[in-house]
């Protein structure tokens, strides 16, 4: 496979506004009775009928190697970010869709691209496969709490093709994935069972793992989302039963860093350091304030994290995807473990489909060894779009 031709390319900021329909005002300042979405157009020296749509659900992402990459290769590119933009504390991904639709509308009807290929990135590729999934045959009425939006009426567009980037599974999968099963007390973290406590060298269960004991971690960690998910439904309950159901209600879930793969290679194996993962030293992480999910509301849990509520599950939607499929994952990658490229695949039901796996690639291709991964996946990409006619 030859090298990508490099080209110049304009980085165009801009706006997409739409009316806000949403009964309860979920974003820091803005305009009430709109909804504003910043984004990037990455448009290079060359035309293009065809464009690759970025969105995260809480964004940030428009400077990533990955990005300026794809558009140095002559590809236009659209970072969208989603009205969450660096907080996820009341995320609705219903809402996050809407956005999404907001953005391929605009890319079509205003910007003129007659073709979109959805680009999910880490937390985008759920996204992506769920707003795919909805675009061709939406069913979603409302979030899980009840509150809207009510996908089956957004007139959203399908998109003609679909990549999935250093992309895991879902946010309440990877969630769950993440909690630290010691935690028995949710208003005292500090009540633990030491026999789960990945981070308490008294701990008799120390790397490399049983298999028994990864079970019973595992089971734990699945018990502790319902039992928080438990509680939202009895707090959502509580506030209607006092005749008070538009109010919300904040918490703090602790300890979201304690995966037993950060600190056992042989879980779930690929390249990655022991005793990191993508946001640095996982028992700092476990409790530091950017942890995952830290800062919550009720209707955001349910809609996000909640392993048995959310519906924005690229496992469960992947089988309805219609239009040819690109999965690469990073063999390095201290985020998106080889798990979730795989799963994904496996779940993709359209016969086209491709998986990738980018040797020695971390999750951003961040640092200075990585440029020579950096160049594989674009040139990978690169490929695929040429050979399914979305590249000029």
């Amino acid at each position: 496979m030859s090298a990508p031709t490099k080209h110049d390319y304009q980085r165009i900021p801009y706006l997409v506004a739409y009316q806000n329909t949403s009964t309860t005002r979920d974003v820091y300042g803005g305009v009430a009775e709109l909804v504003v979405l910043e984004s990037y157009l990455l448009k290079p020296d060359r035309p293009s009928d065809t464009v690759l749509v970025f969105m995260h659900p809480i964004g940030g992402g428009a400077y990533l190697p990955m990005i300026n990459g794809l558009a140095r290769a002559g590809h236009h590119v659209i970072y969208c970010n989603s009205r969450f933009r660096g907080t996820d504390s009341a995320l609705l991904m219903e809402k996050v869709v809407e956005d999404l639709g907001e953005c391929v509308k605009d890319a079509k009807n205003r910007l003129g691209y007659a073709k979109v290929v959805l680009a999910g990135w880490s937390g985008g590729g759920s996204l992506s496969v769920f707003y795919q999934q909805q675009a061709q045959h939406p069913t979603v009425t409302a979030s899980p709490s009840g509150d809207g939006p009510d996908l089956t009426t957004l007139g959203l567009i399908a998109c003609d093709g679909i990549m999935l980037l250093a992309a895991h599974v879902s946010r309440h999968g990877t969630l769950t994935e993440w909690l630290d099963a010691s935690i028995l007390d949710e208003s005292d973290p500090t009540r633990r069972d030491r026999e789960l406590d990945l981070y308490d060298p008294e701990n008799p269960n120390q790397p490399p793992y049983t298999a028994e004991f990864l079970e019973r971690y595992r089971a734990a960690q699945v018990a502790r989302n319902r039992r928080i998910t438990k509680w939202v439904k009895e707090k959502l309950a509580k506030l209607s039963d006092e005749g008070r159901p538009e109010d919300e209600f904040a918490f703090v879930v602790h300890g979201t860093m304690a995966d037993p793969r950060w600190l056992d290679p042989t879980v779930d194996p690929n390249d990655r350091a022991p005793g990191t993962c993508y946001l640095g030293d996982p028992a700092v992480v476990n409790n530091s304030p950017v942890g995952l999910a830290r800062f919550c509301t009720l209707r955001s849990w349910l809609s996000q994290w909640s392993y048995d509520d959310a519906n924005g599950d690229a496992v469960k939607a992947g089988p309805d995807i219609a239009v040819p499929a690109l999965v690469i994952g990073n063999l390095a990658d201290d985020a998106c473990t080889p798990s979730h490229t795989r799963r994904l695949f496996e779940a993709i039901g359209h016969p086209d489909k491709e998986m990738h796996e980018i040797a020695g690639a971390n999750h951003y291709y961040a640092g200075p060894d990585q440029r020579g991964t950096l160049g594989e996946a674009v040139g990978v990409v690169t490929d695929w779009l040429r050979r399914h006619g979305f590249s000029a």
